[in-house]
């Protein structure tokens, strides 16, 4: 586009500015929040239009190619557009003070203080009983940057939120130099991508260096998909109380965990007698009112938990007394009474999503619960792999469920421009809101995602538009899994340079001469070879790529399930650690699912072109 390094890196800042979650796309929101900063009061409508004369492919949201594109027009002189001027006012916009992004004098913040307060009490309150941080805890908003700088602190927080994310034999805990620092820091990144954190534009020297509006939006994200992800059936069957009359658990599942959420707060007050109820996390909870009346509905009597903050006058005094009452319960957390007051949607929804996780307080009626197994709804492995890979990659909206949510085509059409940039042309999507016709518009975006496959040659026989718009689960995991298997061959394609399309036998044929290259005495003849079982090989591939890299004194033998599966646990954290973006999980190398298995082996041989 004819921009120097210096244009570049500026146009970087400035979207990083507005993108506060680091997660690629810019939203209404986020945009909001930089005018806000600025003291300007912008009608939602007006920042739908900024977005909307950026927003190229239409998905709601602004990222970096369109940001980059909107740049070249003004640059040469051929377009102006409202968020380019915006864009230039937020340069003014400095990040969160006491880091290493010194603030300027006479500047502002761009991103909420009141997170950095609120993240830092959660990681004090998750990781007080970690051995390895006690000299580093309790962190505030002058340390939290730093204490969270040389990886440590991030990888046991992804633990916390989703449990046994990271072999912690794979951290280099003992005073890492700048090398093992980024070594942990590369760690992090491609394990919160295994989870399904958008890592976009977030690069290992960025917490290094503790930029607060990628570290924040990076903690946000982990610790968001700690606090959602116990929101299911799974953990807790008696959700299965708040199905409606004549809905079905299908339809129940097909909620996201926001929504649940919502659910579980109006019945409690519904069944408190209370006669209002709540659509959000913002302004139906300003004034505490709802909050005291859920509070007292769902803590045990033994804590004494009353409504007496509803006798206060004053909303934030009201705020404040009511988080007294939930302290009594020990879950006083990520909010302040001015949280509260200002309606701050991200942190009383982690407030909220803690209250359930705490004491959801759901019990069967008296006729008892529907009759369901629960092996029909839980996620397997592979669904959760998929859906972690999509997320990762910014998929907007967010999937929290891999069938209802991919039922409009939309998200697959964006993953489909990932594999081949252009390859969809927007103007023939459908997007929301849906005013008539929604279910056909739907199916037309299936059709056009169906069509897109015929022409990357996947295979689709007997698959239709409607199969995914229904959520046929064999049909939409055949369509994803050949998305997941092309985007990771075009990122080899890329690497190569050959200009022939890499096969499954170039990969095997790739690792067996690492490895003899590399004198290892495994080898592996396909990708369903039962030694893979022991993770031997993936193990000693990386070694060949990062020679030192494995302690093999950490390494067994594989001699029973036990043994097998702890080298698996070892072989997947250290891959990541690495360089490789691995989503398969240990599970599937002591299985050897073919399927996985190609993704590890593929990703290996990507970090290692990278790499030369």
């Amino acid at each position: 586009m004819g921009f120097t390094q210096e244009e570049l890196k500026d146009f970087k800042e400035q979207f990083d500015t507005f993108d506060a979650d680091g997660n690629g796309h810019i939203t209404c929101a986020e945009l909001n929040d930089v005018f806000k900063a600025l003291g300007e009061a912008v009608a939602g409508y007006r920042l739908r239009e900024l977005i909307a004369e950026v927003d190229k492919d239409m998905n709601g949201t602004v990222e970096w190619e369109e940001f980059l594109e909107m740049m070249a027009k003004v640059k040469s002189g051929k377009a102006k557009f409202g968020l380019a001027d915006a864009s230039e006012k937020a340069k003014k916009v400095v990040k969160v003070e006491g880091t290493s992004a010194a603030s300027a004098t006479g500047t502002t913040h761009s991103f909420d203080e009141d997170e950095t307060i609120s993240f830092s009490d959660w990681i004090n309150y998750q990781l007080k009983d970690d051995e390895d941080l006690k000299a580093r805890l309790p962190i505030d908003t002058d340390t939290l940057f730093d204490a969270g700088s040389d990886g440590i602190m991030l990888c046991k927080l992804i633990n916390a939120s989703v449990e046994g994310t990271i072999d912690e034999r794979a951290i280099n805990k003992k005073n890492p130099n700048k090398f093992k620092v980024h070594e942990n820091q590369t760690l992090v990144l491609n394990s919160a991508s295994a989870i399904g954190c958008s890592v976009v534009n977030i690069g290992a020297e960025d917490l290094i260096s503790g930029k607060p509006h990628l570290v924040l939006g990076l903690m946000w994200q982990i610790i968001r998909i700690g606090l959602l992800g116990k929101i299911s059936l799974k953990n807790n069957p008696n959700l299965a109380v708040l199905l409606h009359d004549g809905e079905s658990l299908a339809d129940f599942l097909k909620l996201s965990p926001e929504e649940i959420l919502i659910r579980w707060f109006n019945y409690h007050l519904e069944r408190a007698g209370h006669p209002r109820r709540v659509n959000n996390f913002s302004g139906d909870i300003k004034d505490s009112e709802n909050y005291t009346i859920l509070l007292h509905q769902i803590s045990p009597s033994e804590f004494g938990v009353d409504k007496s903050p509803l006798q206060e006058s004053d909303t934030t005094k009201r705020a404040e007394k009511m988080l007294q009452q939930a302290d009594k319960i020990q879950c006083r957390a990520f909010v302040r009474p001015q949280d509260v007051v200002k309606g701050n949607s991200k942190l009383n929804l982690a407030f909220v999503a803690n209250l359930f996780n705490m004491y959801p307080a759901l019990e069967p009626s008296e006729e008892g619960l529907p009759d369901f197994d629960l092996g029909d709804f839980d996620e397997t492995r592979e669904e959760k792999t998929f859906r972690n890979w999509m997320n990762s990659l910014g998929a907007s909206p967010f999937v929290n469920n891999l069938y209802s949510d991919l039922n409009d085509g939309r998200v697959l059409l964006e993953l489909m421009n990932k594999i081949q940039p252009g390859i969809v042309d927007w103007s023939r999507v459908n997007k929301p809101p849906y005013k008539f016709g929604a279910q056909m518009k739907m199916i037309e975006n299936c059709n056009y995602v169906v069509d897109l496959c015929k022409q990357l040659k996947f295979s689709t026989v007997g698959i239709g538009g409607q199969d995914i718009n229904t959520g046929n689960k064999t049909l939409t995991l055949a369509i994803v899994w050949q998305m997941m298997r092309a985007y990771t061959i075009k990122l080899l394609n890329d690497l190569s340079g050959s200009g022939k399309s890499i096969t499954d036998a170039d990969i095997v044929a790739w690792a067996n001469k690492t490895l003899a290259d590399g004198s290892k005495g495994s080898s592996i003849s396909s990708f369903k070879d039962p030694s893979i079982s022991s993770s031997l090989p993936v193990i000693d591939i990386v070694d060949c790529i990062r020679p030192g890299l494995i302690d093999y004194e950490q390494v067994n033998q594989a001699q029973d399930d036990e043994e097998r599966l702890l080298n698996a646990k070892y072989a997947i954290s250290m891959c990541r650690k690495c360089g490789a973006r691995i989503y398969a999980l240990p599970e599937d190398l002591v299985e050897v699912k073919p399927k996985m298995v190609l993704t590890v082996f593929a990703c290996l041989m990507a970090r290692s072109l990278q790499k030369a």
